[in-house]
């Protein structure tokens, strides 16, 4: 699984590269992003297009690093949890089979009960 993930990820490479050298040309052209919020007026001139694909795209790995994180401290939580319970259950097992074994036959009724023949 590990070889074919590898071949998937340079063929991806390969493509997004042959893309950047087909477009270079639109990939270079300058924008000018603006934003004018209450308060706030702020402009940006001059942006290649390759500045803003490449600073969205570390945003994406930065978002999916978080959620990432997130879960794997969940799941950690989650196995401990379980690991617990399991140990428990282990131990309550390992008690239950160091019971002594008896020959007596266990009655159906209870022990302080006078018996009908006295």
């Amino acid at each position: 699984m590990k070889h074919v993930k590898f071949i998937v990820g340079i063929l991806i490479m390969l493509v997004v590269v042959i893309l950047v050298v087909q477009n270079q040309a639109a990939f270079s052209t300058d924008l000018a992003f603006r934003a004018d919020l209450p308060g706030l007026h702020w402009e940006l001139n001059r942006v290649s297009v390759y500045h803003v694909v490449t600073v969205a795209f570390l945003f994406g790995i930065l978002i999916a690093g978080l959620y990432g994180m997130v879960e794997r401290f969940r799941l950690k939580k989650e196995i401990r949890v379980l690991r617990k319970a399991s140990s428990e259950k282990d131990a309550e097992l390992s008690s239950l089979r160091n019971l002594p074994i008896t020959t007596d036959e266990v009655s159906s009724s209870p022990v302080n009960e006078k018996s009908d023949t006295e």
